[in-house]
């Protein structure tokens, strides 16, 4: 399969210490949720393929989330239409690489799937807890979506070593305390011996170490949205993987701070 990848790491996302502190949350900038990168085409294509050929692995939805999910796609939407890379009309967006995308409000996740990069996890309160109700997720780093699907945040981040019960305390407030109109993000960074975007794997099964010289970089730009209506919070997941290769030299050193292990 043809690699997809990113030139370079964004700027902008690397050089804030707080950043290496679980959670490392920063405030979204205004008409920055949303990214449109030099893998744009490229990406959206394999989103294409895996909605056609594997959708019940990519989309879920509890009973109950249609209106957080109706009213994400009219979020988004609304999103794109301020946008001069993005053409909106009523029924139908042109996307940045030209490709016509009908828009089915009877099928929101489906819709959304095919017109942005980002993946997009849904998340409502239920008690003590925000859990996972509905999702598009074609890029999974090492979980599976039909294994999360229903699941609360600590058992969405199980067995993940760092997030342990003060991180678990620290993040729900983080969902508890977010304010419809004030987005904000996070990123991680991974080595991986594979650029493929779509690695899902159970949590019972251990995920290999990457080899010392790991070829691949895999950063995920995690941002979090109130949707205002429903009060659902939208975990949305920008994709980046760029050869290690292709690292510049600040960079190196900032994700040495981020994640310092021997690969760097």
């Amino acid at each position: 399969m043809t690699q997809i990848l990113q030139s370079r790491l964004p700027e902008g996302l690397w050089g804030d210490p707080r950043l290496g502190r679980l959670p490392g949350i920063q405030p979204v900038r205004d008409g920055e949720w949303l990214i449109v990168d030099d893998a744009f085409a490229a990406q959206m294509a394999e989103r294409e393929r895996l909605v056609a050929e594997a959708r019940d692995k990519v989309i879920a939805a509890l009973p109950g989330s249609e209106p957080a999910c109706a009213e994400l796609l009219e979020v988004v939407l609304e999103d794109l239409g301020r946008r001069p890379d993005f053409a909106v009309a009523s029924e139908r967006v042109t996307r940045p690489d030209g490709v016509e995308v009908a828009i089915h409000r009877e099928d929101p996740l489906g819709s959304l799937a095919r017109l942005v990069q980002e993946d997009l996890c849904l998340m409502e309160a239920q008690g003590d807890e925000h859990v996972l109700t509905a999702a598009v997720l074609c890029f999974p780093s090492s979980w599976t979506l039909a294994q999360k699907i229903g699941r609360p945040l600590t058992g969405i981040h199980t067995p993940v070593r760092v997030y342990d019960e003060d991180v678990a305390r620290r993040v729900q407030r983080l969902f508890d305390g977010i304010r419809a109109g004030q987005p904000l993000w996070r990123v991680n960074v991974l080595p991986y011996d594979t650029a493929a975007l779509f690695t899902p794997q159970r949590e019972e099964a251990r995920r290999p170490r990457p080899s010392e010289a790991a070829p691949f970089i895999r950063s995920e730009r995690q941002s979090l949205i109130r949707l205002p209506v429903s009060g659902a919070v939208v975990f949305a997941i920008h994709t980046f993987v760029v050869q290690r290769l292709a690292l510049r030299e600040h960079e190196i050193e900032v994700l040495r701070r981020l994640r310092p292990e021997p690969w760097l």
